[in-house]
């Protein structure tokens, strides 16, 4: 039996693709509410094709508790927050599991971490933590870390293509585990050591982070000289081995935003090009601010509670909020004193800002500069509701006539 422990966005469609594909599984979290939920037969956020693996697991016989079980096999899927100011992360929250588990478990189980942490996590706070309890690592305890590569919005799909590292101290442990993920999961997956297995995953994320700041250094470049980074951008990947990304109003979710900074507070006198790197996709949103005052001017708009900014959500098509580049935007006008600014987003549904809107129509009445911040479907399939409306277009998704882009 496997007890995957947190049920957030990447536990919970990890304990539904166990338990689907013929695995016992029971799934934990502290959050009593969620676990209610969840026995009620309810998700707890929007994602494709979720419903339908949610009824197959409860078919093949998922469980939810808050309590953690005894048996051979656990994954680990807690948060692992960062500090904005040291760029450190915080592994308490899978400090606090591994306490849990070894309360409970198994002689000889497997302790599969998948939450995402910096290079060295491993050795520097879990080993210590089992070495104190008295037990021996590959005798009592194994240790794996499997680190999760889905994306919000697709997670149904990657779960079962996206190719998987493995890393164990014992190869024949890390093939334990691999036969267990190949229960789902139809790609390649690598059994390497735990090092290795903690530093890809980190690599991976700061690999698209560099990238997608090139992009945005571009922008501002361009902005500058008042030419056309698209079609500069255009015209450069004709070139067979150029492939620039586009660039956008900054960098949200908890992969991209964050997991770059692991590396910079660990190795802050080595990772200079990530550094800068990050400092530049943190600064695009104080960028889009500037360019709405700028539009503002130009188009005589006085009052800035007549701008409305379109998106909350770190990505398209999604409910995630976290990190997203509105709230850090948001943020920055906040420093500004100035009164803030309108926001609707259709995918949320509370209010989680001032000013928030939960209907577009409402929403469009009540502005006449509209930001998009987030190329969500609704307002590509609405677009023709933006005319007669300003409009900034961080993310490029309206080909309507006289709109700015960044």
């Amino acid at each position: 039996m496997v007890n995957v422990i947190g049920l957030g966005y990447i536990g919970l469609p990890t304990a539904l693709m166990l338990a689907s594909h013929g695995n016992l599984v029971i799934g934990s979290d502290f959050n009593e509410d969620l676990v209610a939920s969840l026995n009620a037969g309810l998700i707890t956020f929007q994602e494709d094709g979720l419903v339908e693996l949610f009824q197959n697991a409860l078919l093949n016989g998922i469980k939810f508790t808050t309590d953690y079980q005894t048996t051979d096999t656990y994954i680990i899927s807690v948060p692992t927050p960062y500090d904005k100011f040291s760029k450190k992360v915080d592994a308490c929250h899978v400090i606090s599991a591994v306490r849990n588990v070894i309360k409970v478990c198994k002689k000889g189980a497997s302790l599969v971490i998948e939450s995402t942490i910096s290079p060295g996590t491993i050795d520097k706070y879990i080993r210590p933590i089992i070495n104190e309890a008295g037990l021996k690592i590959g005798e009592d305890i194994n240790l794996v870390h499997a680190p999760e590569r889905i994306i919000p919005g697709n997670m149904v799909y990657e779960l079962k293509h996206n190719n998987r590292t493995i890393g164990a101290d014992d190869r024949i442990i890390g093939e334990k585990i691999k036969k267990l993920y190949a229960s789902f999961c139809q790609a390649e997956i690598v059994v390497t050591d735990i090092r290795t297995a903690e530093m890809t995953k980190v690599v991976e994320n700061t690999f698209r982070a560099v990238n997608i700041a090139f992009a945005n250094e571009l922008t501002k470049i361009c902005r500058h000289d008042e030419l056309d980074v698209y079609e500069i951008i255009k015209i450069c990947n004709m070139h067979p081995r150029v492939n620039i990304l586009q660039p956008g109003p900054g960098v949200g979710g908890h992969c991209i935003s964050v997991d770059p900074w692991f590396l910079v507070g660990d190795y802050p006198g080595l990772a200079k090009v990530i550094d800068e790197s990050m400092k530049t996709n943190d600064s695009m949103p104080e960028f889009v601010l500037n360019r709405i005052y700028d539009i503002m001017q130009e188009c005589k708009v006085t009052d800035i509670s007549r701008v409305g900014l379109y998106g909350l959500t770190y990505k398209e098509n999604v409910d995630d909020c976290r990190e997203s580049p509105t709230l850090q935007l948001l943020e920055n006008q906040a420093r500004h004193l100035a009164p803030s600014l309108k926001v609707y987003d259709p995918f949320i549904i509370n209010d989680v800002v001032s000013n928030q809107y939960h209907n577009l129509d409402d929403f469009l009445i009540d502005v006449d500069l509209v930001v998009i911040m987030v190329g969500h479907n609704e307002i590509i399939k609405n677009k023709h509701k933006l005319y007669g409306k300003i409009v900034l277009d961080t993310r490029r998704v309206c080909d309507l006539p006289g709109i700015y882009h960044l």
